[in-house]
């Protein structure tokens, strides 16, 4: 059987066959290095370490931040609750000084003191009037005038006592 133009027919060795080149090479090219496993292996970049560092910094400056913020407004809010506290006293205290004036006005008036002490007491107001003078002969008299004024305040207290023990 000769050539027929098919290899699978030749059972020859033929002369004009080229032997067959075999691959040296893997049918894939296999990189050292690269790839999504040599990425796991590799663990974190730098450039990510970085970024992370960075969001770490803004995030705790924005929390501080928050909590200034926050411990601020806590204090303005401590600070006008007690404003408002004082400013409710004062008006209070105003109204009270107010009331006791006008109480005070009430009970000092002249007339009402007379009244009390003329129904409640049996004062009455006095029609003698005295005088006194600076001279010599004017010492000799209020002298006179200071004894007899001494005995009748005696007479006056003893007759007290008299009504006092008779009342017992």
């Amino acid at each position: 059987m000769g050539i027929m133009g098919s290899e699978a027919y030749s059972y020859y060795g033929n002369a004009y066959e080229r032997p067959r080149e075999v691959e040296r090479h893997a049918p894939f090219e296999v990189v050292r290095g690269g790839g999504l496993d040599a990425r796991v292996r590799s663990g974190v970049s730098a450039q990510f370490w970085t970024r992370f560092k960075l969001f770490v910094a803004c995030a705790l400056a924005f929390a501080a931040i928050g909590i200034c913020r926050v411990a601020l407004t806590a204090a303005t809010v401590s600070n006008l609750t007690q404003a408002n506290a004082l400013e409710e006293k004062i008006s209070t205290s105003a109204s009270a000084n107010s009331d006791l004036k006008i109480e005070r006005s009430v009970l000092s008036s002249s007339s009402r003191v007379n009244a009390i002490a003329t129904q409640n007491y049996g004062m009455v107001l006095s029609t003698d009037t005295e005088s006194m003078d600076a001279s010599a002969k004017g010492a000799d008299a209020s002298a006179e005038g200071a004894k007899a004024t001494s005995d009748d305040a005696a007479q006056q207290a003893s007759a007290k006592d008299a009504q006092s023990s008779d009342v017992r």
